[in-house]
């Protein structure tokens, strides 16, 4: 049974001179079930109608992280760090290889729609079940690609499967597009952990909507 629960931002890294509000609106985590390997979730991001993502990335100013608090990452042997990494032709040979964690922009597989590159990560630590950490580095699209376009306010930034521990916790930065083709930046937002439905829901009312800048 999926759960999809909303939330605002926490925790916003303050600039130093004042910033445009952004069409960013807090994260979507859907939860799709434990299928044997640790409950999954999708990580989406909100933001307005007519607005992109096209690139998540950690920097000096604001280090990306994505963790299980007090648990791993289940990482599938035929998979990878990102989408591009996840064929669904495979699922039928190897089933767990669906509830990989991995991350993306817009697209949940691999094929000629999906056009994400990344810089600059290692991505080691995550691949061996551990956290994703960076401060130089990024996974993104072109302005052009469709895949950084919202479907309903959302876009789709990673799938994790998580084995124990309380959640998933981390602290991100987005750079897109806004409907008139301006780039905007939104950075250090973060989200709380997210152990299950009804404790979600909970937190979902604490986070209220984020505090424009």
């Amino acid at each position: 049974m999926k759960t999809t629960i909303t939330m605002g931002a926490l925790g916003a890294i303050a600039l130093a001179t004042s910033a445009q509000a952004t069409p960013f609106q807090g994260f979507t985590i859907e939860s799709m079930g434990d299928m044997g390997y640790g409950e999954t979730v999708r990580l989406y991001a909100n933001i307005d109608s007519g607005t992109r993502i096209d690139a998540v990335f950690g920097n000096s100013a604001s280090a990306l992280s994505i963790s299980v608090d007090g648990g791993s990452f289940f990482q599938h042997a035929l998979g990878g760090p990102t989408s591009q990494s996840i064929n669904s032709a495979f699922f039928p040979l190897a089933p767990s290889l669906e509830w990989d964690s991995y991350v993306s922009i817009g697209e949940l597989y691999s094929g000629a729609s999906n056009n994400l590159l990344d810089i600059g990560i290692n991505w080691a630590s995550f691949e061996g079940g551990g956290e994703l950490a960076t401060d130089n580095g990024s996974w993104f699209v072109t302005p052009v690609d469709p895949q950084g376009a919202e479907v309903n306010g959302m876009v789709f930034i990673g799938q994790f499967t998580m084995v124990g521990g309380s959640g998933l916790i981390g602290q991100v930065s987005f750079q897109g597009k806004d409907a008139d083709g301006n780039t905007w930046q939104e950075l250090g937002v973060t989200w709380v952990p997210a152990p299950g439905a009804m404790a979600l829901l909970g937190l979902a009312g604490l986070a209220g909507r984020r505090r424009r800048r």
